[in-house]
């Protein structure tokens, strides 16, 4: 039998080094990018609209056949009479509202395109405005207000007429502030608002 002294010896393994990390990649260069190239059309028109209001209004945005004005309530009327004389649009084709509650503001956005016009025949312009979210609908108390474009583009009535009744939205020298869809009694808050709960849910 043999003694442990005997037993061969393992050897002992070479210590191992780490492999170092592969270096990162080199991000690819980024091509230039080169400015979107507004379409010259719709850019005049934005331009005529900056040239004669400046910082009063904002150009939102402009692309094929669409352009996006905003402004305040204080100059909404004589921007959209200066669309209407000097650019053409002679109609709206939709009054329709938005509740801002994070902001206090309620906005509403006139879509305004031409019949007479032939170089207008696609073009849709955007006009938005804003008026602070008040808690009442009816006029002399605290009421949401803005102008009326009624006397500019006489299609707004019944939109005008939806957006105060549906937002609360009290339109100044409107001739017909009444209500359109809802019964005259509707005592709630106006249903487009965010904060309306339908009762019992």
């Amino acid at each position: 039998m043999s003694s442990d002294s005997e037993k061969p010896v393992a050897k002992a393994k070479p210590e191992e080094k780490p492999t170092p990390p592969k270096p990162a990649p080199k991000p690819a260069a980024k091509a230039e990018e080169k400015p979107v190239e507004l379409p010259a059309f719709e850019k005049g028109i934005s331009d005529k609209l900056v040239e004669k209001f400046g910082d009063k209004i904002e150009v939102d945005f402009v692309k094929e056949d669409r352009i996006g004005i905003k402004t305040s309530k204080e100059n909404v009327h004589d921007v959209a009479q200066f669309i209407r004389d000097d650019l053409h649009y002679d109609h709206a084709e939709s009054v329709t509202g938005v509740d801002f509650p994070a902001d206090n503001e309620i906005e509403v956005v006139y879509h305004l395109g031409s019949y007479t016009e032939s170089s207008l025949a696609r073009q849709v312009l955007t006009l938005s405005t804003r008026a602070p979210r008040e808690s009442h609908p009816i006029p002399g108390q605290d009421s949401t207000k803005l102008p009326s474009l009624r006397d500019i583009f006489y299609s707004v009535e019944f939109g005008e007429r939806e957006v105060f009744e549906m937002l609360g939205v009290y339109f100044d020298g409107h001739p017909d502030n009444r209500r359109l869809l809802l019964p005259e009694d509707w005592a709630d808050l106006p249903p487009l608002r965010k904060d309306f709960a339908i009762k019992g849910r």
